[in-house]
């Protein structure tokens, strides 16, 4: 695919940074209109660079950029404000969102629909008081994001029939989503969400507004079935990203058990 050589004014998130050389930073970024994006920030790391206090993750941002390399240069970066940085465990939270991105997304791959999913979940996560029932609008807002993001990348089977059979689902009877089967009946003891759950799920994914609609239909179901989807997802995200347990969710573990 041919590349522009210059882009302006394009809505962007860094995903990730690290150094290049002793003044210069390599950005994995995610823009609205071009997908995830490696950017050179060249002087990015001198005390007088305009690029030093604003290249910070889960920072709303609207950047330039040129070049036809695989790594494209920087060329302008501007904070577009709207939210701070989320603290505590929703900023492990937004660290978790951007190894997700990186590990799924091929690059320059634009996906604005789900760009504007992670703009209201990092919003979501910078504006809602940790605790109590912000911390379940906060989980509520992740599994969304999940699901919308397995769709947009094509691992996420539909969610109102068996996978295998493209049985319809009976509303009561327990389903549960796995990795290589699709969606199926469920064993005994598996983690499952009943045949009505999913096909709410499937609704609101294919509402014309589906990260607020998801959002809504994830909020509704019942404490058990929260667990349960978010146990599912997390095995079908962890299988798609070839690993046992995503690097930041193990981090959160390990401050959770101190």
């Amino acid at each position: 695919m041919k590349r522009s050589n210059s882009i302006l004014h394009e809505p962007a998130y860094v995903l990730h940074r690290y150094d290049w050389s002793e003044t210069s930073l390599i950005l994995e970024t995610l823009t609205r209109h071009h997908g995830r994006i490696a950017l050179v920030a060249k002087g990015a790391k001198r005390p007088s660079s305009s690029f030093r206090p604003v290249l910070l993750p889960l920072q709303p941002l609207q950047v330039g950029y040129g070049g036809d390399a695989e790594i494209r240069t920087l060329k302008s970066a501007e904070w577009m404000g709207g939210h701070v940085m989320p603290t505590g465990e929703a900023l492990l939270s937004g660290y978790y969102l951007n190894e997700l991105l990186i590990r799924l997304l091929a690059r320059d791959d634009a996906h604005p629909q789900l760009f504007d999913a992670y703009a209201s979940t990092v919003q979501v996560l910078a504006t809602s008081p940790e605790g109590g029932a912000q911390a379940s609008v906060q989980a509520s807002a992740l599994r969304a994001f999940e699901l919308l993001l397995l769709r947009e990348v094509g691992l996420l089977p539909a969610l109102d029939a068996q996978t295998s059979t493209l049985a319809v689902l009976e509303p009561a009877a327990p389903y549960a989503l796995l990795a290589e089967a699709g969606l199926r009946e469920a064993g005994e003891g598996e983690p499952a969400l009943s045949g009505g759950a999913w096909r709410a799920l499937q609704q609101a994914l294919d509402d014309s507004a589906p990260f607020a609609a998801t959002v809504r239909a994830v909020a509704e179901l019942p404490a058990g079935a929260s667990a349960a989807l978010r146990a599912q997802l997390r095995q079908l995200l962890n299988y798609h990203c070839g690993v046992s347990t995503l690097r930041t969710r193990q981090l959160m573990r390990e401050l959770q058990d101190l």
